[in-house]
């Protein structure tokens, strides 16, 4: 395996921050701006400003709503503003008749490496779902998202930095992508750094078990570059399991507060899958108690 470049740091230059003025939105802020800081990037604090739908209206009335709305909307970026001050930060309220079709837009025109947004974690009977917002961006965005759930507990008291980043991987060239996220996070928060692979329960624990964990814990430090070891001390482990049950295990067990996963699209269906199925990453970010940084490869 091809350990990570050390000396190619990632470049951050444009954040994305989707707010809906939300608490869930208020929990996420404070990362935005931690990221933004580590990097040196710019925070667009978008909002998207859809009219509400009545019944019963009149052309006068629906545009006084639609004007309150706007003033609502207005208000309520001033403080987001108020709180990215100190920060290159620009505040974009757009008009439309959905989220995605306006943040398309613009990841584009402001050219965004990474998205930061809240999530209410909800779950339904079949499959989680991250709210239909967070989980349209969750599905569709080709650019790193940061989610952060309503389990998340550390994120005020930090300041919204890291100090214990998990990478979780399987070792396909998509999970790997992600690693030089996961490096980069943790060198610039000086964060500790473990990195998990979780395999298939065997039938028997024997000789050919043992070989197998061996194996993959010499390619889980195969991933990071010798001379990143001035830094960088990572925790190689391996578990037996459920991808999402032993990844959110190990993350609460750690006290990990960053969880880093690479995402892998399928052919005709964006974000149909990860590399460990679609409803594991959407049940780590659903339920993990810290933020979680997918990247598809």
């Amino acid at each position: 395996m091809t350990p990570v470049k050390s000396s190619t740091r990632i470049e951050i230059r444009n954040i994305l921050y989707l707010t809906d003025f939300s608490q869930p939105s208020e929990a996420a802020l404070p990362f935005a701006a931690a990221v933004a800081r580590e990097y040196g990037a710019k925070i667009y604090a978008f909002h998207v400003l859809i009219p509400a739908v009545y019944t019963y209206t009149t052309p006068e009335t629906a545009a006084a709503a639609l004007d309150a709305q706007e003033d609502d909307a207005q208000a309520n970026m001033q403080r987001v503003n108020a709180q990215f001050a100190g920060l290159p930060h620009e505040a974009v309220i757009e008009r439309n008749t959905g989220v995605w079709p306006a943040l398309a837009a613009a990841l584009k025109d402001f050219a965004i490496d990474l998205i930061v947004v809240g999530t209410h974690g909800r779950t339904g009977a079949k499959r989680l779902l991250m709210g239909s917002v967070a989980e349209e961006v969750f599905r569709r965005s080709h650019v790193p998202v940061l989610t952060i759930g309503p389990s998340e507990s550390h994120g005020v008291h930090r300041g919204g930095r890291f100090h214990h980043v998990l990478f979780a991987t399987d070792f396909t060239r998509e999970s790997v992508a992600a690693a030089p996220y996961a490096l980069s996070l943790a060198q610039e928060n000086e964060a500790r750094l473990t990195l998990l692979h979780v395999m298939k329960e065997p039938e028997i624990l024997d000789k050919a078990a043992d070989d197998r964990i061996a194996s993959a814990s010499f390619r889980l430090h195969e991933i990071v570059p010798e001379d990143a070891e001035s830094w960088c001390r990572p925790d190689a482990v391996v578990r037996f399991g459920t991808p999402a049950d032993q990844i959110l295990k190990v993350a609460k067990d750690r006290d990990a507060d960053l969880i880093v996963l690479g995402v892998r699209g399928s052919h005709g269906v964006p974000g149909a899958a990860t590399h460990i199925e679609r409803v594991t990453a959407h049940k780590v970010v659903a339920h993990a108690l810290c933020p979680v940084l997918t990247i598809r490869g």
